[in-house]
């Protein structure tokens, strides 16, 4: 019964809540993956551009990416529809320290769970 009621609730989460939700798991290290659709699309505009299909490769390719967030602060998030963009900024752990970067993403929520997201960020400050 409350398994379905979940189910129910998820479904019709707004797009607002959903990425809410997101940046709230993001902030405790778990259940993040959970809000992305099986099929997510994830691109980086950043140079050269990089497009991943599917959860489970998404979240291969960005496991060293989340393992360095210290932490991260959602400084804006509009909405409109099924669709978001929020600005953030990160502080990573990097090998030469910490550093900062900020991040404008951009998602699309269908069914109550993320199906795509694109970031836009300056890859300077990244190690090579």
């Amino acid at each position: 019964m409350l398994a379905s009621l979940k189910s129910l609730l998820e479904l019709h989460m707004s797009t607002r809540t959903v990425i809410e939700t997101y940046f709230k798991s993001l902030e405790r290290k778990k259940g993040w993956e959970s809000l992305l659709t099986d099929d997510v699309v994830f691109t980086s505009y950043a140079i050269p551009n990089r497009q991943i299909a599917g959860k489970q490769p998404y979240i291969e390719a960005t496991t060293r990416f989340y393992a360095s967030i210290q932490s991260f602060e959602l400084r804006a998030l509009m909405v409109e529809g099924s669709k978001a963009c929020a600005q953030t900024r990160y502080r990573l752990a990097g090998p030469a320290g910490p550093f900062h970067s900020d991040v404008a993403e951009i998602f699309t929520v269908r069914d109550g769970k993320i199906d795509s997201l694109g970031i836009y960020f300056d890859s300077a400050p990244f190690p090579k």
